[in-house]
């Protein structure tokens, strides 16, 4: 069933919900949360399909607030709600649950946390997911205050690493972002490789693509957690394509080229295939709203690396930054101030990062 409400009121739109359940012979509701999406009228359909989809696995309350302040003076003074009622499987979009797109013209616009707030399911979690542009502090959001998850994504904007960086420095427990998300086969499969082998790793190295925000996580993630050198090195792709550790037994490479297939190697046995295919935007909200508790591994990854990701800016490098790069590669002539740190009876300074072009470090 689809309503249209032109001009209405959140009162109204309750009252619609209601009567289009009991047209359906559906009046219990059976829905575990509320799903708030902020995003805009071009990219509010990406969005909604890929809420949708994760709808079929928690049954949701969907609501996408599309802000249209409008361009000129007189627009801007008016204020108007326009709403696109959803119940049922059978329509489209509408997923497992109920969708309400809420379209606030003029200076409603400003205050959506007034309209949405009528509209939350009654005792049931509230997660804010903004798959495009988030607040510079969610947490801080009026519509973020009204939720125990928010949920941004770092890949979505134009300087992904430094949105990190921002998140890290405005972070609240509760928050996330798409980005640590994506990474959760890596880090399972990596995990049980170590576990499979008990060795000690001496460092490690991330490929991914340039601005890839989750190839940044990763090696935040590891030089938190293994407390060994990390180096992040460019690859043509796609997304994250291998993970090395060095050990006192050889190299322990987890090697994706293609996007989809790894190939996982482990010194002492046979190399074998694992599954490491890149997922959809509805398996990862899916799997966000699995948990509701805050997530403390992304606390301390993406906060460890708050001085790494912001250094030095990559579009304005200094003469002597490519300098290092070949000189690493040929193995000798920066040997001594790469061994150097680890002679010092106090773990290393973490250096900035350097031009993206070449090799960058994340050590503590």
């Amino acid at each position: 069933m689809n309503i249209d409400l032109t001009d209405t009121t959140s009162s109204r739109i309750n009252a619609e919900l209601v009567k289009a359940r009991r047209s359906l012979g559906s009046p219990a509701m059976g829905m575990v949360l509320t799903l708030v999406i902020v995003t805009d009228e071009g990219n509010h359909y990406d969005a909604l399909k890929a809420a949708s989809g994760a709808s079929k696995e928690h049954p949701s309350r969907i609501l996408v607030v599309v802000r249209r302040p409008g361009r000129s003076p007189r627009d801007r003074a008016q204020h108007r709600l326009d709403a696109e009622v959803r119940v049922g499987s059978d329509v489209g979009e509408a997923g497992s649950g109920e969708t309400i797109i809420l379209r606030l013209h003029g200076e409603l616009a400003s205050h959506a946390h007034s309209v949405v707030l009528p509209l939350l399911l009654p005792d049931a979690p509230v997660v804010v997911w903004w798959p495009e542009d988030a607040p510079e502090n969610p947490a801080e959001d009026p519509l973020g205050k009204l939720a125990q998850r928010r949920i941004t994504d770092a890949a979505a904007t134009e300087d992904p690493v430094g949105a990190l960086s921002l998140r890290a420095t405005t972070y609240a427990p509760g928050d996330t972002d798409l980005a640590w998300t994506r990474i959760t086969p890596w880090r399972s499969m990596l995990a049980a490789s170590v576990d499979q082998k008990q060795t000690t790793i001496n460092s490690a190295v991330v490929e991914g693509e340039e601005y890839n925000p989750s190839s940044e996580l990763l090696a935040l993630w590891l030089a938190e957690r293994l407390r060994v050198p990390v180096e992040r090195r460019i690859s043509e792709g796609p997304g994250i394509t291998g993970v090395r550790m060095e050990t006192v037994e050889g190299q322990i490479c987890l090697d994706r080229a293609n996007g989809s297939l790894a190939e996982l190697a482990v010194p002492g046995q046979p190399d074998r295939h694992v599954a490491l295919q890149r997922r959809s935007t509805a398996e990862l909200l899916a799997e966000e709203l699995r948990r509701l508790d805050p997530d403390e591994a992304y606390a301390e990854a993406v906060s460890f690396g708050i001085n790494k990701i912001s250094g030095p800016d990559p579009a304005h490098p200094t003469p002597a930054a490519p300098a290092p790069a070949p000189a690493e590669a040929s193995g000798q002539a920066e040997e001594p101030s790469t061994t150097e740190p680890a002679a010092e009876p106090a773990p290393a300074k973490p250096k900035g990062r350097s031009n993206r072009s070449n090799t960058k470090k994340a050590t503590k």
